[in-house]
């Protein structure tokens, strides 16, 4: 079972001051991120609430009595509330969220969806009155054609990727609707927009993963050690290990100032031919074999380039990423093979 490494001290004095003794709802607490998250709230000495369609989820088995775990679904308003109102903070993680084939196809469902999770999200907080609310947003709001590394203001530059469309213009639609809850409301609203997240926990079913789980998987599960890449491998994300993920989106809520969206991501610019040339070499290594990646020009690729100007977090909240790309790789595949 994996249990995240940091302690109190690997946050920021004031996020610890920050978070200490609170209790703390989440929406979408459950799952790959929330589940980090969760154990990071209580290495910081706060409470956690889940809101949960499970009595037991499996990924929170790790929190055991530290976190109270209320049966429900956030398309409950009534349900949403109620967990809102036990709380004086609300991270607001629920999303719908798939990879790029279904995004592509669904850009309708991708949209309404989330935007459905969102509305009974910040309504509820301000109902609630608590005292901070944090919307999280993606780097899926920036457009093709972009500044690279991206800054923050470019973040309604132009129309979304077209193949994350409809979740683009959800998360655009999510950073509005918190901003003028501050105006309408008075509720403090923190925004972070994270990059492509990987780790321990997450989703590795083919049909609905992102890039990296579904190369490891693919990589680990080819009968001759070949494995399909969509694209040539020039495209390029900026990923972010699990853990630095999760502390930032709590460095964020605690630190960052109401409305002002700030990436969440690392400076490292990874191609997908880098990234499918070491999941080879490391699952090579495990399994004492050859293992080839194989690259279909003619595959569904996305965005050519993103990654992460992480200079308004460094500025605004000390914020930095931590685990490098390879040493983060090693530790999903361990963990996926365990």
């Amino acid at each position: 079972m994996y249990r995240s490494p940091l302690t109190a001290d690997d946050f920021h004095p004031e996020t610890r001051s920050f978070f200490k003794g609170r209790r703390v709802a989440l929406f979408g607490g459950s799952g790959f991120i929330g589940s980090h998250v969760v154990e990071h709230l209580i290495a910081l000495g706060a409470s956690p609430i889940v809101l949960s369609r499970q009595d037991q989820p499996a990924f929170l088995q790790a929190a055991g009595e530290n976190v109270e775990i209320i049966r429900g679904d956030i398309s409950d308003y009534s349900t949403t509330v109620s967990v809102a109102k036990k709380a004086s903070v609300v991270l607001n993680l629920a999303a719908a969220v798939a990879g790029i084939e279904w995004n592509a196809s669904h850009p309708a469902s991708m949209f309404m969806t989330n935007m459905e999770l969102f509305f009974n999200a910040v309504r509820a907080s301000a109902e609630a009155g608590v005292e901070r609310f944090l919307a999280t947003s993606s780097a899926c709001v920036y457009p093709r054609h972009c500044s690279v590394p991206t800054p923050e203001s470019e973040g309604f530059l132009d129309q979304p990727e077209p193949t994350n469309a409809g979740y683009g213009w959800a998360k655009r639609m999510e950073e509005f609707v918190g901003q003028s809850a501050i105006l309408e409301y008075g509720l403090s609203v923190a925004i972070a927009r994270p990059y492509n997240a990987y780790g321990p926990r997450d989703d590795f079913d083919l049909s609905t993963s992102h890039v990296l789980p579904a190369l490891i998987r693919k990589a680990i599960e080819s009968p001759d050690g070949r494995f399909k890449v969509w694209g040539d491998g020039s495209h390029s994300r900026s990923f972010l290990y699990v853990d630095d993920f999760a502390r930032g989106l709590l460095e964020v809520t605690a630190r960052a100032p109401d409305g002002v969206a700030i990436n969440i991501g690392s400076s490292q610019e990874t191609t997908i031919f880098e990234a499918a040339t070491l999941i080879a070499k490391v699952v090579g290594e495990i399994k004492r074999a050859e293992i080839i990646p194989i690259f279909d020009p003619q595959g569904l690729t996305g965005q050519p380039r993103r990654a992460s100007d992480t200079r308004l977090a460094e500025e605004l909240i000390g914020y930095r990423s931590r685990v490098g790309f390879e040493d983060g790789i090693r530790k999903t595949i361990e963990w996926y093979l365990s």
